[in-house]
């Protein structure tokens, strides 16, 4: 029997009579169960968090201090948190291993950024009216932030929403994904270990017709959310006057120009577009070849996706194992059946293995109308394509609703340049894949990719407001 993991309002575990199962997705065995909150449970948490707004924020000194001790025994759980990750989301033990180390440096650039996070001065006297005045300007927290949080990392994720919210000084009501909320959980109880207040950090595991509640909802300020377009822009025009920022889907392209170290780009691909099964929005989905060097990079590609282990996530030895869920599975394969249906070649993999674990897949000669090419396909898939100069290869990278990251191998630095002032994404990696993401960096995209800045000094500035002060002399 597992025990009942319990929401956290006001610092109070909260249980409730429906709960939550959280089952393993490659065995179907239960991890864990935790309670469901209904909207009853929002609005407490809501108020609750709306009076540590009242209150005023922690000194940023604190603040920073509770944030250096929580990545201090992060460090020390590491292992813990890599099970648990492994446990509920069927991530390979060594991915969540190194998703639960990169968790640390998220909240430690979180607590750097609380303490040099400043506002700025106004030249007041660059203008006659303002001669004798002093402006500058100070940031001041929003209000109350609402974090939804994905099931593709349901740590170093997490981490994203709460920890640059504290540096902010901002209290947060978090959902976390239903089928990852044991994690979202352990990570709030180590953030109240360390010191945090209770009502600062709530965390109400919900399913999501109940977090709707949230969106519009008078005491939130601001909604950050991590999922898929079409939910993410639903939130965005139902709270038209709240701050709703947005990091969602992709489907990555990546370039190889006949210059590029093809051995260097092949392995990099490979450990891009499969890591996870593919279950990240920087996965990378679409492989532009130069015709010269389609072959070679052809045959280098498919040797090393056909190399890769498949089956338990608890094994280090396993890099490929089990979608978030059966019905997802299913999708995936349907979308491989009709893409080789519309002509596209299958290298190696689609077939299910071990439990229905879908095999890493390698299609050739994939065209911009296949699903398989122009909506995220969130799986273990990568469709390949040739071109024939550089400017077709830039159109068809942007040939997208999508611009989160892209990625191009070469070595021309002419045509690094051009790839960055040409390439319409949020981010464009040279040499690197768009799988690629530190966690300091601005993370985001346009279009149907988010319209929003992660990583801590960035969502800080998200996650509050200017005010602008004005002293006569």
């Amino acid at each position: 029997m597992n025990e009942l993991t319990a929401a956290l309002i006001d610092g109070q575990d909260v249980t409730t009579d429906q709960t939550i199962v959280v089952r393993s997705p490659y065995s179907g065995e239960v991890v864990g169960e935790v309670s469901a909150c209904s909207a009853l449970h929002l609005d407490q948490a809501i108020a609750v968090a709306g009076r540590r707004h009242a209150e005023g924020s922690l000194p940023a000194f604190e603040r920073a201090e509770i944030l250096d001790r929580v990545a201090a025994a992060m460090i020390e759980r590491s292992e813990e948190f890599a099970q648990s990750i492994s446990a509920e989301s069927a991530k390979p033990i060594s991915t969540a291993r190194i998703e639960a180390i990169r968790a640390v440096d998220t909240i430690r650039f979180s607590a750097a950024a609380a303490r040099t996070f400043t506002g700025e001065m106004v030249a007041m006297d660059a203008s006659s009216a303002g001669v004798g005045k002093l402006g500058y300007v100070k940031r001041v927290p929003i209000g109350v932030v609402a974090g939804i949080s994905p099931f593709n990392f349901p740590l170093n994720l997490v981490c994203h929403k709460i920890a640059p919210a504290l540096a902010a000084g901002v209290p947060m009501v978090l959902k976390p994904a239903s089928a990852t909320p044991l994690t979202a959980l352990k990570v709030a109880r180590l953030f109240e270990e360390c010191g945090l207040p209770g009502g600062w950090l709530n965390v109400v595991p919900c399913p999501g017709s109940v977090a709707d509640h949230m969106v519009q909802h008078e005491g939130i300020a601001m909604i950050t959310f991590t999922g898929s377009p079409e939910v993410g822009w639903g939130i965005r025009a139902r709270a038209p006057k709240k701050r709703v920022g947005l990091e969602l889907g992709n489907n990555a392209p990546v370039i190889v120009e006949p210059d590029g170290d093809l051995e260097v780009a092949a392995t990099k691909i490979v450990a891009g577009g499969y890591a996870f099964s593919g279950q990240t929005c920087i996965s990378v989905q679409r492989v532009y070849v130069h015709a010269q060097v389609h072959e070679e990079l052809l045959g280098l590609l498919e040797q090393k996706v056909a190399a890769l282990c498949v089956g338990d996530p608890a094994d280090p030895a396993t890099q490929v194992s089990a979608l978030i869920n059966q019905s997802e599975t299913q999708r995936v394969a349907a979308w491989i059946d009709e893409a080789e249906a519309q002509g596209a070649r299958r290298l190696t993999g689609g077939q299910l293995v071990d439990r229905d674990v879908l095999e890493p897949t390698l299609l050739d000669q994939v065209t911009p109308e296949m699903a398989i090419s122009n909506t995220e396909v969130f799986g273990p898939v990568i469709g390949v394509a040739t071109y024939d100069n550089f400017d077709q290869a830039v159109r068809l990278a942007n040939n997208s609703r999508y611009g989160l990251q892209a990625g191009v191998f070469t070595s021309d630095i002419s045509t690094a340049l051009r790839a960055a002032d040409h390439i319409d994404f949020g981010g464009v990696l040279i040499n690197e894949v768009p799988a690629f993401r530190t966690d300091q960096q601005p993370y985001g995209g346009m279009r149907d990719s988010g319209n929003t800045r992660e990583g801590p000094a960035y969502a800080i500035e998200e996650m509050t407001e200017r005010r602008v002060i004005i002293i006569q002399g």
